[in-house]
């Protein structure tokens, strides 16, 4: 079952000095009669929530995060970080963790092994709820050939990361009632990625949360192997971050953990942590307009009842 959706979280300095003064720094939506986020931060604020997390363990941020955020959800394609967030998850021992569904985007494109994974992990979380959302319109990898052509990821790499990543995505957020996540990015993955904070908000005011940001790969795979969690069998054949078969390749001794995402290429995000990708920006702007006319409408609303 969905949640219902709730205003999107924001930074205080997108928000009416009026309204500001209300809160100082961080809030929930109850503090003040007129509708607000559940959820906002100023940049200031933001930068100490972070410098206190830095020096959490994961399962500490995972707590703050469960029992803080409003409509908070895992991200994740099962790579190991994202497992091991899972796994820590059903450990928790507070009630709230329970809530924490899965979102896993299925592209169509992804490697049999990883498919199989997803079962297995069904099976050994029974009591987390998994989430699949695929492409409009296609349920296979036949189909979007024929809908969009074939090798669209070669003929059109930004359209291809939108179709198969960015719009599911963007998707299940609107229909999940989705406004934080939890991503299974690292520092220690190399590239963008070294000086990823424990939490950010993006620029359509999701609140994207790194609970293992500071872990690397050797601390990921030991947690793996001490709690018996099942993983992808390409790790044992040379890969060491996993997407779609296509752009995914194993990674020599000494390359970063993700040397085999888009090897051969400058490229080392796809849509849905590219920022700059022309969807991206365009998804960027619709959200935008939503919150604009959610502020206008609260800010009417304040006049008439003063």
């Amino acid at each position: 079952m969905s949640r219902s959706a709730s205003p999107i979280p924001v930074y205080c300095e997108q928000v009416s000095p009026a309204i500001t003064a209300l809160d100082s720094g961080y809030a929930s939506g109850n503090s003040s009669d007129i509708e607000m986020p559940e959820v906002y931060f100023s940049k200031r604020h933001l930068q100490f929530i972070n410098t206190q997390l830095q020096l959490l363990e994961p399962q500490e941020v995972l707590r703050w995060c469960v029992t803080t955020l409003p409509n908070l959800f895992q991200t994740t394609a099962f790579g190991l970080t994202g497992l091991v967030t899972m796994d820590m998850l059903s450990k928790l021992d507070i009630p709230q963790a329970e809530s924490v569904e899965s979102i896993f985007i299925d592209t169509l494109h992804h490697f049999p092994e990883t498919l199989d994974l997803v079962e297995r992990v069904r099976a050994k979380y029974p009591l987390i709820k998994i989430h699949v959302y695929k492409p409009e319109d296609a349920e296979n990898e036949e189909e979007f050939a024929s809908k969009y052509g074939q090798r669209l990821w070669e003929t059109d790499e930004e359209r291809y990361d939108y179709l198969v990543k960015v719009e599911p995505s963007a998707r299940s957020y609107r229909e999940l009632g989705v406004r934080a996540v939890l991503t299974g990015r690292r520092r220690s993955q190399g590239g963008k990625r070294g000086d990823l904070p424990i939490i950010e908000v993006d620029d359509t005011g999701l609140i994207k949360v790194n609970p293992l940001a500071n872990w690397s790969f050797k601390q990921v795979t030991q947690y793996i192997k001490e709690n018996d969690i099942p993983f992808n069998v390409l790790l044992d054949r040379g890969y060491k971050s996993v997407g779609d078969w296509h752009s995914t390749q194993p990674v020599k001794e000494g390359e970063d953990e993700r040397a085999g995402r888009w090897k051969g290429q400058t490229k080392t995000e796809c849509g849905l942590h590219n920022p700059k990708s022309k969807y991206a920006q365009f998804l960027m702007e619709q959200e935008k307009k939503r919150g604009r006319k959610a502020l206008e409408k609260a800010l009417q609303t304040a006049s008439v009842e003063v």
